[in-house]
């Protein structure tokens, strides 16, 4: 069997990763398309850096319009060219839905799209025009599957992969500890975003953020996982930043061992202040009270926010049906409001925790993983014709 198989950010590739290892184990296959280096590591060699689609943002992918659409043609001929059995697109819908619609042009081969979009937040027709091109939809999110059905398309629930992730053990937390000079000091995670331009634009807030919260809590440690590809912009962002911010990056190690060493982190973590996005699973999983802040240019915010059909883009709080995740976005993505929820967490984070362990029971915790589970869906498609 050929997959050939397309995520074009961070958290794409996580899923992709794990679907991978699912198809692995359920039958023989392989795989071609563009992925980052957790599916490179199941097998995968990418046809271009998939950095190049991490683009957030309306304005934002303008400079990169004409270089984005070549990227598209490139890989819609890649893919026809495989002559693969299955076509498994993951998120980036902007990116991966054009380049079904060219193959889908030419040759009918099955498409599988890797997360429902969020037609239940904006922009409810997308189901329609997706069901154009698309024949199967795996959902992360148990109440998803009604909407896509409904728009024509198979639509199967798989759960989230981070609700099987390994977490850190005690040990290997306070071997993080001692490794990084935390000793027993209360620690804030601070996690800007895995692209450039959110780094850039949510560095100097959520810095201006921390000098509040390290003026109320002098003891407060920072600690910051980020990726190979941001590591530099990171070290250059917190020059000034109090908290002796610890910079957890990739440098040298392994994949394996970089993941141990976040995965530390985010459980030594009192407390995260995160920018919008699948982390704050992780960080539910990890059982870290969060904080969410999120901005954009303010024409993308804008036009979204006449697009929105819910109060909250935190994923813990849609799936748990609470609103225990403080957010601060758009206009309340201010240093003053986001130090006084951090420090309103720290003080009290009971209804987090509540919320976070009901969002990790709904996504499947405790079943079979659902990498293996979205493996399944792929293969039952198929059969199906």
């Amino acid at each position: 069997m050929k997959a050939f198989i397309i995520a074009g950010e961070a958290s794409g590739d996580v899923l992709g990763a794990a679907l991978m290892s699912g198809l692995k184990s359920l039958t023989n296959i392989e795989f071609l398309g563009v992925g980052g280096p957790q599916m490179e590591a199941e097998g995968l060699s990418s046809l271009f850096p998939m950095e190049e689609l991490s683009v957030m943002g309306i304005v934002e992918i303008l400079p990169k319009y004409f270089h984005l659409k070549r990227r598209i043609r490139e890989t819609a001929e890649a893919a026809l060219a495989a002559d693969p059995d299955v076509i498994i697109s993951i998120d980036s819908p902007d990116f991966c839905l054009r380049v079904a619609r060219l193959v889908k042009a030419r040759r009918d081969v099955r498409m599988v799209h890797y997360v429902a979009p969020s037609v239940w937040a904006w922009r409810p027709k997308r189901a329609v025009k997706m069901a154009s091109v698309i024949d199967q939809v795996l959902a992360l999110l148990p109440f998803e599957p009604p909407y896509m059905r409904a728009a024509g398309m198979d639509c199967d629930f798989v759960g989230h992969p981070v609700v099987g992730a390994p977490q850190a053990s005690a040990a290997e937390v306070a071997s993080f500890r001692a490794r990084h000079g935390l000793a027993d000091a209360p620690v804030l995670l601070v996690l800007p975003g895995s692209r450039g331009g959110e780094v850039a634009r949510l560095g100097p807030i959520f810095g201006a953020a921390i000098r509040e919260i390290l003026r109320q809590k002098p003891d407060l440690r920072v600690v910051l996982p980020t990726t190979a590809t941001r590591a530099e912009q990171v070290r250059a962002l917190v020059t000034d930043w109090p908290g002796q911010p610890v910079i957890v990056a990739p440098n040298d190690m392994k994949n394996a061992a970089y993941e141990a060493e976040k995965k530390s982190a985010f459980s030594a973590a009192d407390v995260a202040l995160a920018a919008s996005g699948t982390v704050s699973l992780e960080l539910a999983a990890a059982a870290t009270p969060m904080v969410i802040a999120y901005d954009v240019n303010w024409i993308t915010r804008e036009i979204i926010r006449r697009m929105l059909r819910i109060d909250t883009l935190t994923l813990v709080n849609l799936v748990s049906e609470t609103r225990a995740v403080p957010e601060f976005n758009g206009e309340r993505c201010r240093p003053d409001l986001i130090a006084g929820g951090v420090l309103a967490v720290l003080d009290a984070p009971e209804a987090q925790n509540e919320a976070m362990a009901l969002t990790m029971s709904r996504l499947g915790r405790g079943g079979e993983a659902p990498g293996l589970r979205a493996a399944r869906a792929v293969l039952n498609g198929l059969s199906r014709g």
